[in-house]
């Protein structure tokens, strides 16, 4: 794994950011959490459809698991009620449990299924759960001159993935 990780931080480094893609949320159902599943045309020949659909609609499931609402979450409430709150200092709710599983989805999927396609899937929580951001990175040796137009917006994604790898 920590050569999967190494790949990843390496796409960073070597790729130029080409451009981002991103996926909206849908709201035909009301305000549930849950993203189009809708192809970008500007992924089509990076990565399959089936691929990107089963991706999002994990996601979407997962999103759904964690806004579910039953016994453990309401016992998770009266608890929080009683204890006026200072029970969330000792314990992890359902749905920061759920947000963890998620963002490991997102790792193994960016090691396993984007990176290899100079692609990377960015959590929406960290875009306010408004959207999935999929960023689309070009290989700087095999670019030519192209990339020497797009040097300057890496150079500020490159500063933001420092920060990421950081963590």
């Amino acid at each position: 794994m920590a050569t999967e990780v190494h790949n990843l931080q390496e796409l960073r480094r070597s790729a130029s950011l080409a451009t981002k893609v991103f996926i909206q949320r849908d709201y035909s159902d009301g305000t549930i959490c849950q993203f189009q599943t809708k192809f970008p045309p500007e992924l089509d020949s990076r990565i399959e459809r089936q691929l990107f659909e089963e991706t999002v609609k994990t996601l979407n499931s997962f999103y759904a698991e964690a806004e579910k609402i039953g016994g453990s979450s309401y016992l998770e409430g009266c608890l929080a009620c009683a204890t006026a709150y200072f029970i969330f200092l000792c314990m992890e709710t359902h749905y920061e449990k759920v947000l963890k599983k998620i963002s490991r989805y997102i790792q193994e999927q960016n090691e396993k299924v984007f990176a290899p396609r100079g692609l990377l899937l960015t959590d929406p929580v960290e875009r306010g759960m408004r959207v999935i951001e999929i960023s689309i990175y070009e290989d700087r040796c095999s670019s030519g001159s192209s990339s020497s137009g797009s040097s300057s917006g890496s150079a500020s994604s490159s500063g933001g993935g420092g920060g990421a790898g950081g963590r």
